[in-house]
């Protein structure tokens, strides 16, 4: 048998054809490959990349991997050194102070209004309330409070309570979560008309000056777009992870981009934990098996892909999602209904990546895995 022996220059050519993860040059160009050797039909490859994340530390092994296979030599034996040279946090990283009792706190964003953010963000918090979760949702979109109303609890008002001889808010509970929202303060038809600093100020009593208690998750429901109320949260609150909300066609996609690069901004540094896709496809009653796709097709799942970050999951339109949220009782309550299981594998994956996140990157403390009521719980 002939023995192969691979050209050095040959993999370097095929090399250049691969472009790094986040730095938009080729790998040879970039300076990233630090070394290439050669073994009969062997390959070692050395690489250096900046990008920590978990997920491009991997697409580049498999990119190197596929790329010779294809370019150089189909049989070859590929061994890939990925090394990660991060550069040093900036000084003026935004870090908020913790609330002691709550584990993990979600942001849960959308770059454009009415993609269903605060439907997802209900049905998020009831679905970890019924997998045996601690669960609060902050109401953050001061200017078009829902959560209230999509928890039935638009006329109720938080109490005070005294907690170490100060007083403080008690969250209204419903379904199993505990609620606070600037609705909760305002008149149902009195428009909310504040400067940044008011709004920022607003906040910050809700989450300082509440008694939230021992929470697996706190969930917060952020305003469309990005600004001056994002800004305040990611300063307040030291963010667990973010979830980000948008439908399949373009005009919602292009500012689902503009969210993601927002958490991924050096001063902020918020890993997002995923993209989900809303209203991603009707199915009508009498056709259970056909599926439309009036927005588009998997619009959501291919922009986690070009930005190489977790794809959540997909929820389809359905009728008694808007209903359900209407009369004050998330869907995903409704057992035994393709919402539900929709929810519940977005919610698996929302875990699952908090998780990873947690074990994965500091500061956050090391986590374990329990079992709550039949389901994995995140805990310390």
């Amino acid at each position: 048998m002939e023995e192969i022996k691979l050209n050095k220059q040959d993999i370097y050519k095929a090399l250049e054809s691969i472009t790094v993860p986040g730095e938009g040059k080729n790998m040879i160009e970039s300076g990233a490959v630090t070394n290439v050797m050669t073994f009969g039909d062997e390959v070692i490859v050395d690489i250096t990349i900046t990008n920590r994340s978990l997920q491009a530390k991997k697409r580049t092994e498999v990119d190197i991997m596929k790329t010779i296979h294809e370019m150089v030599y189909a049989k070859a034996k590929i061994k890939v050194n990925v090394k990660v040279n991060a550069p040093a946090k900036p000084l003026n990283e935004i870090k908020g102070k913790a609330i002691p009792g709550i584990k993990n706190i979600i942001a849960v964003a959308s770059g454009k209004g009415g993609v269903g953010k605060s439907t997802v963000t209900s049905n998020l918090a009831v679905t970890l309330a019924k997998m045996g979760f601690n669960v609060g949702i902050l109401d953050a979109d001061i200017y078009g409070p829902s959560v209230p109303i999509m928890f039935d609890v638009e006329n109720d008002k938080p109490l005070a309570v005294n907690i170490d001889g100060k007083s403080k808010m008690k969250p209204v509970e419903s379904y199993g979560v505990k609620v606070l929202s600037i609705g909760f303060f305002t008149k149902p038809d009195q428009a909310v008309v504040w400067r940044g600093p008011m709004a920022a100020k607003a906040l910050n009593q809700m989450i300082f000056d509440a008694h939230w208690g021992e929470l697996d998750f706190m969930l917060i429901d952020l305003p469309p777009g990005t600004g001056d109320i994002h800004l305040s949260i990611m300063q307040s609150l030291p963010i667990t992870g973010s979830v980000v909300v948008s439908t399949p066609q373009k005009v919602a996609l292009a500012d689902a981009k503009k969210g993601v690069a927002m958490f991924q901004q050096d001063s902020i540094n918020v890993p997002v934990l995923g993209i989900v896709e809303n209203m991603a496809y009707f199915t009508p009653e009498e056709l259970p098996e056909n599926k439309y796709y009036i927005f588009g097709e998997a619009g959501a799942k291919n922009l986690a892909e070009d930005l190489d970050v977790p794809f959540l999951g997909e929820i389809p339109i359905v009728q008694s999602v808007r209903e359900a949220g209407d009369v004050g009782r998330p869907a995903a309550l409704q057992s035994d209904t393709p919402i539900e299981e929709a929810f519940k594998e977005i919610t698996r994956e929302v875990v699952q990546q908090v998780v990873k996140r947690n074990s994965d990157l500091p500061p956050t403390e090391a986590i374990k895995i329990t079992t709550m009521a039949g389901c994995s719980a995140v805990k310390k």
